[in-house]
Protein backbone atom coordinates (compact mmCIF):
# COMPACT_ATOMS: atom_id res chain seq x y z
CA UNK A 1 0.00 0.00 0.00
CA UNK A 2 1.12 3.24 -1.47
CA UNK A 3 1.78 6.47 1.46
CA UNK A 4 -1.12 9.09 1.97
CA UNK A 5 0.67 12.40 1.40
CA UNK A 6 -0.26 15.74 3.08
CA UNK A 7 1.92 18.55 1.54
CA UNK A 8 2.12 21.80 3.33
CA UNK A 9 2.91 24.96 1.74
CA UNK A 10 2.53 28.72 2.23
CA UNK A 11 0.68 29.20 -1.23
CA UNK A 12 -0.87 26.80 -3.72
CA UNK A 13 0.14 28.49 -7.46
CA UNK A 14 3.31 29.12 -9.52
CA UNK A 15 4.28 32.13 -6.85
CA UNK A 16 8.04 30.85 -6.96
CA UNK A 17 10.52 27.63 -7.25
CA UNK A 18 9.11 26.55 -3.57
CA UNK A 19 5.03 26.74 -4.93
CA UNK A 20 6.41 25.16 -8.05
CA UNK A 21 8.22 22.13 -6.14
CA UNK A 22 5.13 21.59 -4.00
CA UNK A 23 2.89 21.60 -7.32
CA UNK A 24 5.27 19.40 -9.11
CA UNK A 25 5.47 16.92 -6.06
CA UNK A 26 2.21 16.73 -5.90
CA UNK A 27 1.49 15.66 -9.66
CA UNK A 28 4.31 13.51 -9.49
CA UNK A 29 3.01 11.73 -6.44
CA UNK A 30 -0.38 11.58 -7.66
CA UNK A 31 0.84 9.61 -10.87
CA UNK A 32 2.84 7.18 -9.15
CA UNK A 33 -0.06 6.01 -6.84
CA UNK A 34 0.19 7.86 -4.31
CA UNK A 35 -3.00 9.50 -2.51
CA UNK A 36 -2.06 13.17 -1.75
CA UNK A 37 -3.83 16.13 0.09
CA UNK A 38 -2.69 19.54 0.41
CA UNK A 39 -2.52 21.94 2.90
CA UNK A 40 -1.57 25.93 2.48
CA UNK A 41 -2.87 29.14 3.19
CA UNK A 42 -6.09 30.56 2.12
CA UNK A 43 -4.82 33.89 -0.81
CA UNK A 44 -7.08 34.52 -3.65
CA UNK A 45 -4.09 33.53 -6.53
CA UNK A 46 -4.14 29.61 -5.43
CA UNK A 47 -5.30 27.30 -7.34
CA UNK A 48 -8.73 25.34 -7.16
CA UNK A 49 -8.37 22.60 -4.63
CA UNK A 50 -10.47 20.04 -3.13
CA UNK A 51 -8.87 20.66 0.12
CA UNK A 52 -9.17 24.14 0.36
CA UNK A 53 -11.78 24.18 2.77
CA UNK A 54 -9.17 23.19 5.57
CA UNK A 55 -6.82 25.55 4.91
CA UNK A 56 -6.76 28.75 7.14
CA UNK A 57 -7.00 32.33 6.42
CA UNK A 58 -4.79 34.81 4.72
CA UNK A 59 -2.82 36.97 7.10
CA UNK A 60 -0.43 39.76 5.95
CA UNK A 61 2.60 41.29 7.48
CA UNK A 62 1.94 44.83 5.74
CA UNK A 63 -0.85 46.11 7.25
CA UNK A 64 -1.33 47.83 10.68
CA UNK A 65 -1.01 46.89 14.30
CA UNK A 66 -3.94 44.71 14.17
CA UNK A 67 -2.63 42.76 11.54
CA UNK A 68 0.89 42.66 12.48
CA UNK A 69 -0.46 40.93 15.67
CA UNK A 70 -2.64 38.21 13.60
CA UNK A 71 0.42 37.85 11.78
CA UNK A 72 2.71 37.05 14.92
CA UNK A 73 0.03 34.80 16.45
CA UNK A 74 0.37 33.01 13.34
CA UNK A 75 4.25 32.36 13.41
CA UNK A 76 3.83 30.98 16.95
CA UNK A 77 1.45 28.80 15.46
CA UNK A 78 -2.01 29.85 17.77
CA UNK A 79 -5.50 30.71 16.03
CA UNK A 80 -7.54 29.15 13.45
CA UNK A 81 -3.80 27.40 11.61
CA UNK A 82 -4.47 24.78 14.33
CA UNK A 83 -7.96 24.08 14.33
CA UNK A 84 -7.68 23.84 10.02
CA UNK A 85 -5.14 21.27 10.12
CA UNK A 86 -6.36 19.18 12.98
CA UNK A 87 -9.41 19.04 10.92
CA UNK A 88 -6.95 17.71 8.06
CA UNK A 89 -4.75 15.42 9.64
CA UNK A 90 -8.63 13.94 11.03
CA UNK A 91 -10.17 13.79 8.05
CA UNK A 92 -7.37 12.46 5.45
CA UNK A 93 -4.78 10.31 8.04
CA UNK A 94 -1.57 11.07 6.32
CA UNK A 95 1.19 8.48 6.96
CA UNK A 96 3.66 11.27 5.54
CA UNK A 97 3.42 14.72 5.75
CA UNK A 98 5.79 16.94 3.52
CA UNK A 99 6.32 20.33 4.62
CA UNK A 100 7.87 23.16 2.45
CA UNK A 101 8.14 27.06 2.97
CA UNK A 102 6.18 26.88 5.95
CA UNK A 103 7.05 29.50 8.38
CA UNK A 104 5.04 32.70 8.93
CA UNK A 105 2.21 32.09 6.45
CA UNK A 106 1.34 28.77 8.24
CA UNK A 107 3.63 27.98 11.12
CA UNK A 108 5.90 25.01 12.08
CA UNK A 109 3.33 24.05 14.91
CA UNK A 110 2.32 21.40 11.66
CA UNK A 111 5.12 19.49 12.01
CA UNK A 112 4.30 18.82 16.27
CA UNK A 113 0.58 18.13 15.37
CA UNK A 114 1.77 16.20 12.61
CA UNK A 115 4.32 14.08 14.28
CA UNK A 116 1.92 13.73 17.40
CA UNK A 117 -0.51 12.37 15.00
CA UNK A 118 1.73 9.49 13.83
CA UNK A 119 2.72 10.68 11.22
CA UNK A 120 6.50 10.82 9.48
CA UNK A 121 7.38 14.43 9.16
CA UNK A 122 9.56 15.47 5.76
CA UNK A 123 10.25 19.14 5.47
CA UNK A 124 12.40 20.20 2.40
CA UNK A 125 13.98 23.40 2.67
CA UNK A 126 13.64 26.31 -0.46
CA UNK A 127 15.56 28.71 1.27
CA UNK A 128 17.46 29.77 4.51
CA UNK A 129 15.02 30.56 7.05
CA UNK A 130 15.84 27.68 9.41
CA UNK A 131 19.47 29.63 9.61
CA UNK A 132 18.73 33.14 8.70
CA UNK A 133 15.62 34.92 10.31
CA UNK A 134 15.52 36.86 7.24
CA UNK A 135 15.66 34.33 4.87
CA UNK A 136 18.40 35.23 2.36
CA UNK A 137 21.64 35.36 4.32
CA UNK A 138 22.25 38.68 2.70
CA UNK A 139 23.01 41.77 4.37
CA UNK A 140 23.80 44.88 2.65
CA UNK A 141 24.01 42.85 -0.44
CA UNK A 142 26.40 40.44 0.62
CA UNK A 143 26.36 37.11 2.02
CA UNK A 144 25.92 36.94 5.93
CA UNK A 145 26.16 33.91 8.15
CA UNK A 146 25.70 35.94 11.50
CA UNK A 147 22.16 34.44 12.51
CA UNK A 148 23.36 31.02 12.09
CA UNK A 149 24.33 30.30 15.75
CA UNK A 150 22.56 34.04 17.12
CA UNK A 151 18.93 35.47 16.10
CA UNK A 152 19.67 38.75 17.59
CA UNK A 153 21.74 40.40 14.82
CA UNK A 154 18.30 40.40 13.02
CA UNK A 155 16.75 42.79 15.06
CA UNK A 156 20.41 44.55 15.11
CA UNK A 157 20.40 45.38 11.59
CA UNK A 158 16.67 45.01 10.87
CA UNK A 159 17.59 42.38 7.62
CA UNK A 160 13.96 41.35 7.50
CA UNK A 161 12.43 43.93 4.75
CA UNK A 162 14.55 46.81 6.37
CA UNK A 163 11.65 47.26 9.18
CA UNK A 164 12.27 46.89 12.68
CA UNK A 165 8.77 45.15 13.26
CA UNK A 166 9.28 42.95 10.78
CA UNK A 167 12.58 42.33 12.46
CA UNK A 168 11.47 41.74 15.91
CA UNK A 169 8.31 39.21 14.74
CA UNK A 170 11.24 37.41 12.59
CA UNK A 171 13.59 37.30 15.87
CA UNK A 172 10.45 35.90 17.99
CA UNK A 173 9.64 33.10 15.69
CA UNK A 174 13.52 32.31 15.00
CA UNK A 175 13.82 31.99 19.16
CA UNK A 176 10.10 30.13 19.65
CA UNK A 177 10.86 27.88 17.00
CA UNK A 178 14.54 27.08 17.53
CA UNK A 179 16.42 24.29 16.18
CA UNK A 180 16.29 22.10 19.15
CA UNK A 181 11.70 22.21 18.49
CA UNK A 182 12.54 22.18 14.83
CA UNK A 183 14.20 18.83 14.53
CA UNK A 184 12.16 17.13 17.52
CA UNK A 185 9.02 17.18 14.84
CA UNK A 186 10.96 16.68 11.80
CA UNK A 187 12.58 13.07 10.61
CA UNK A 188 14.70 14.22 7.36
CA UNK A 189 15.39 17.74 6.17
CA UNK A 190 15.83 17.55 2.38
CA UNK A 191 18.28 19.98 0.94
CA UNK A 192 18.23 20.32 -2.44
CA UNK A 193 22.13 21.13 -3.05
CA UNK A 194 24.93 19.75 -0.71
CA UNK A 195 25.93 23.29 -0.22
CA UNK A 196 22.75 23.79 2.27
CA UNK A 197 23.25 20.85 3.28
CA UNK A 198 26.28 21.99 4.77
CA UNK A 199 25.41 25.35 5.56
CA UNK A 200 22.64 23.17 7.74
CA UNK A 201 25.30 21.64 9.50
CA UNK A 202 27.68 24.38 10.14
CA UNK A 203 24.25 25.75 12.07
CA UNK A 204 23.87 23.00 14.45
CA UNK A 205 21.96 20.44 12.52
CA UNK A 206 22.01 16.68 12.98
CA UNK A 207 24.06 15.80 10.07
CA UNK A 208 22.00 12.67 10.10
CA UNK A 209 18.61 14.05 9.30
CA UNK A 210 19.88 16.57 6.77
CA UNK A 211 19.27 14.44 3.27
CA UNK A 212 20.65 16.12 -0.22
CA UNK A 213 18.20 15.58 -2.92
CA UNK A 214 18.45 17.58 -6.15
CA UNK A 215 15.22 19.03 -7.39
CA UNK A 216 13.57 17.65 -10.73
CA UNK A 217 11.29 19.04 -13.46
CA UNK A 218 7.41 18.98 -13.77
CA UNK A 219 6.34 15.61 -15.41
CA UNK A 220 4.67 17.47 -18.22
CA UNK A 221 7.71 19.58 -18.78
CA UNK A 222 9.92 16.24 -18.89
CA UNK A 223 7.69 15.14 -21.81
CA UNK A 224 7.81 18.43 -23.61
CA UNK A 225 11.58 18.76 -23.36
CA UNK A 226 11.88 15.00 -24.33
CA UNK A 227 10.32 16.27 -27.60
CA UNK A 228 13.20 18.71 -28.14
CA UNK A 229 15.59 17.56 -31.22
CA UNK A 230 19.32 19.01 -30.68
CA UNK A 231 20.76 17.08 -33.41
CA UNK A 232 19.73 19.33 -35.79
CA UNK A 233 22.13 22.35 -35.93
CA UNK A 234 20.48 25.49 -35.09
CA UNK A 235 21.45 29.23 -35.44
CA UNK A 236 21.20 30.42 -32.08
CA UNK A 237 22.30 34.12 -32.16
CA UNK A 238 21.29 35.40 -28.13
CA UNK A 239 21.39 34.12 -24.88
CA UNK A 240 19.40 34.50 -22.37
CA UNK A 241 18.12 35.32 -18.38
CA UNK A 242 14.98 33.70 -17.14
CA UNK A 243 14.16 34.54 -13.52
CA UNK A 244 13.16 37.20 -10.73
CA UNK A 245 14.43 40.83 -11.44
CA UNK A 246 15.48 41.21 -8.07
CA UNK A 247 19.34 42.35 -6.60
CA UNK A 248 19.94 39.20 -4.83
CA UNK A 249 19.74 37.78 -8.70
CA UNK A 250 22.50 39.70 -10.08
CA UNK A 251 20.10 40.70 -12.85
CA UNK A 252 21.62 43.99 -12.34
CA UNK A 253 25.31 43.06 -12.77
CA UNK A 254 24.69 40.95 -15.28
CA UNK A 255 22.41 43.21 -17.39
CA UNK A 256 25.74 45.72 -16.60
CA UNK A 257 27.53 43.32 -18.51
CA UNK A 258 25.43 42.50 -21.42
CA UNK A 259 25.35 46.58 -22.40
CA UNK A 260 28.97 46.56 -23.13
CA UNK A 261 29.29 43.09 -25.01
CA UNK A 262 27.73 42.78 -29.00
CA UNK A 263 25.68 40.17 -28.44
CA UNK A 264 21.94 39.64 -28.59
CA UNK A 265 20.29 38.97 -24.95
CA UNK A 266 17.04 38.70 -24.19
CA UNK A 267 15.50 39.09 -20.26
CA UNK A 268 12.37 36.86 -19.44
CA UNK A 269 10.61 37.30 -15.93
CA UNK A 270 10.08 40.54 -13.76
CA UNK A 271 10.85 41.81 -9.94
CA UNK A 272 11.07 44.75 -7.66
CA UNK A 273 13.81 45.86 -10.18
CA UNK A 274 12.22 45.87 -13.40
CA UNK A 275 11.03 49.53 -13.94
CA UNK A 276 14.52 50.61 -12.89
CA UNK A 277 16.06 47.85 -15.25
CA UNK A 278 14.17 48.63 -18.23
CA UNK A 279 14.88 52.12 -17.80
CA UNK A 280 18.53 52.18 -17.63
CA UNK A 281 19.33 49.67 -20.22
CA UNK A 282 15.88 49.50 -22.17
CA UNK A 283 17.55 51.64 -24.72
CA UNK A 284 20.73 49.36 -25.30
CA UNK A 285 20.10 47.71 -29.30
CA UNK A 286 21.42 44.49 -28.14
CA UNK A 287 18.98 43.81 -24.89
CA UNK A 288 15.35 42.77 -25.34
CA UNK A 289 12.78 42.51 -22.31
CA UNK A 290 10.52 40.13 -22.55
CA UNK A 291 8.22 40.35 -19.07
CA UNK A 292 6.55 37.28 -17.58
CA UNK A 293 6.66 34.03 -20.55
CA UNK A 294 4.52 30.57 -19.98
CA UNK A 295 6.54 27.40 -19.09
CA UNK A 296 5.89 26.58 -22.93
CA UNK A 297 7.37 30.18 -24.04
CA UNK A 298 10.17 29.72 -21.63
CA UNK A 299 11.18 26.09 -22.93
CA UNK A 300 11.09 27.92 -26.51
CA UNK A 301 13.36 30.99 -25.24
CA UNK A 302 15.74 28.23 -23.09
CA UNK A 303 16.21 25.86 -26.45
CA UNK A 304 17.02 28.58 -28.89
CA UNK A 305 19.17 29.86 -27.03
CA UNK A 306 23.26 29.76 -27.12
CA UNK A 307 23.01 29.72 -23.62
CA UNK A 308 21.71 30.91 -20.40
CA UNK A 309 22.89 32.73 -17.61
CA UNK A 310 22.40 32.38 -14.03
CA UNK A 311 24.50 35.33 -12.24
CA UNK A 312 22.93 35.55 -8.32
CA UNK A 313 24.75 36.95 -5.90
CA UNK A 314 23.07 35.23 -3.09
CA UNK A 315 23.28 31.44 -1.59
CA UNK A 316 21.49 29.82 -4.31
CA UNK A 317 20.03 26.48 -3.68
CA UNK A 318 19.06 24.74 -6.68
CA UNK A 319 17.66 26.70 -8.93
CA UNK A 320 15.53 25.34 -11.00
CA UNK A 321 16.28 27.63 -14.10
CA UNK A 322 19.52 25.93 -14.43
CA UNK A 323 18.08 22.29 -14.62
CA UNK A 324 15.26 23.05 -17.14
CA UNK A 325 18.13 25.38 -19.47
CA UNK A 326 19.72 22.12 -19.26
CA UNK A 327 16.72 19.46 -20.35
CA UNK A 328 16.26 22.03 -23.32
CA UNK A 329 19.83 20.96 -24.18
CA UNK A 330 20.70 24.72 -23.45
CA UNK A 331 24.43 25.01 -21.65
CA UNK A 332 24.66 27.54 -18.62
CA UNK A 333 26.96 30.48 -17.40
CA UNK A 334 26.54 30.29 -13.94
CA UNK A 335 27.92 32.81 -10.81
CA UNK A 336 30.17 30.65 -8.61
CA UNK A 337 28.25 30.62 -4.97
CA UNK A 338 25.93 28.45 -2.89
CA UNK A 339 24.66 25.07 -5.02
CA UNK A 340 25.31 26.33 -8.80
CA UNK A 341 28.64 24.83 -8.63
CA UNK A 342 27.33 21.64 -8.11
CA UNK A 343 25.09 22.02 -11.05
CA UNK A 344 27.46 22.98 -14.00
CA UNK A 345 30.61 21.07 -15.26
CA UNK A 346 32.95 22.27 -18.57
CA UNK A 347 30.69 19.86 -20.60
CA UNK A 348 27.68 21.86 -20.18
CA UNK A 349 28.91 25.37 -19.47
CA UNK A 350 31.00 27.44 -17.02
CA UNK A 351 31.23 29.56 -13.79
CA UNK A 352 32.20 33.33 -13.04
CA UNK A 353 32.81 35.26 -9.82
CA UNK A 354 29.82 36.37 -8.30
CA UNK A 355 28.96 39.98 -8.73
CA UNK A 356 32.00 40.15 -10.75
CA UNK A 357 31.17 42.03 -13.95
CA UNK A 358 34.40 41.88 -15.71
CA UNK A 359 34.13 38.11 -14.86
CA UNK A 360 30.76 37.72 -15.99
CA UNK A 361 31.68 39.37 -19.47
CA UNK A 362 34.82 36.66 -20.25
CA UNK A 363 32.65 33.97 -19.28
CA UNK A 364 30.42 35.45 -21.82
CA UNK A 365 32.31 36.01 -24.53
CA UNK A 366 34.07 32.33 -23.60
CA UNK A 367 30.86 30.43 -23.57
CA UNK A 368 29.59 32.35 -27.25
CA UNK A 369 32.53 30.90 -28.69
CA UNK A 370 32.32 27.59 -27.30
CA UNK A 371 30.60 24.70 -29.28
CA UNK A 372 29.01 22.42 -26.56
CA UNK A 373 27.13 19.52 -27.05
CA UNK A 374 23.54 20.25 -26.99
CA UNK A 375 22.00 16.48 -27.55
CA UNK A 376 24.32 15.45 -24.85
CA UNK A 377 23.61 18.06 -22.53
CA UNK A 378 20.14 17.25 -22.86
CA UNK A 379 20.28 13.27 -22.76
CA UNK A 380 21.86 13.72 -19.53
CA UNK A 381 19.39 15.99 -17.59
CA UNK A 382 16.83 14.32 -18.53
CA UNK A 383 18.23 11.40 -17.22
CA UNK A 384 19.56 13.23 -13.74
CA UNK A 385 16.69 16.03 -13.00
CA UNK A 386 13.44 13.35 -14.05
CA UNK A 387 11.21 13.09 -12.02
CA UNK A 388 11.13 9.33 -11.99
CA UNK A 389 14.57 9.23 -10.51
CA UNK A 390 13.95 11.85 -7.78
CA UNK A 391 10.67 9.36 -6.88
CA UNK A 392 12.96 6.43 -6.26
CA UNK A 393 15.07 8.24 -4.20
CA UNK A 394 12.17 10.03 -2.31
CA UNK A 395 10.71 6.69 -1.06
CA UNK A 396 13.83 4.70 -0.86
CA UNK A 397 15.71 7.04 1.42
CA UNK A 398 13.36 9.36 2.82
CA UNK A 399 9.49 8.47 2.83
CA UNK A 400 10.73 5.12 3.92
Amino acid sequence: MKERVLIVTKFYYRRGGDCIYALNLEQMLRQQGHEVAVFAMDYPENNGSEWSAYWPSEISFSGGAGQKLAALKRTLGTGDVKTCFDRILKDFKPDIVHLNNIHSYISPVVGRMARQAGAKVVWTLHDYKLLCPAYSCLREGQPCELCFHSKWPVVRTKCMKGSMAASVIAFIEARHWNRRKLESVTDAFVCPSGFMAEKMASGGFNKNRLKTLCNFIAPEMAERYRKIDNTTPQERDYYCYVGRLSEEKGIATLLKAASELPYKFKVAGDGPLGDELRRKFGACSNIEFLGMLSSEDVKTLLYGARFSVMPSECYENNPLGVIESFCAGTPVVGASIGGIPELINQSRGMTFRSGDAADLAKAINKAWATDYDRAEIQRGALIEFSPEKYYQRLISEIYR
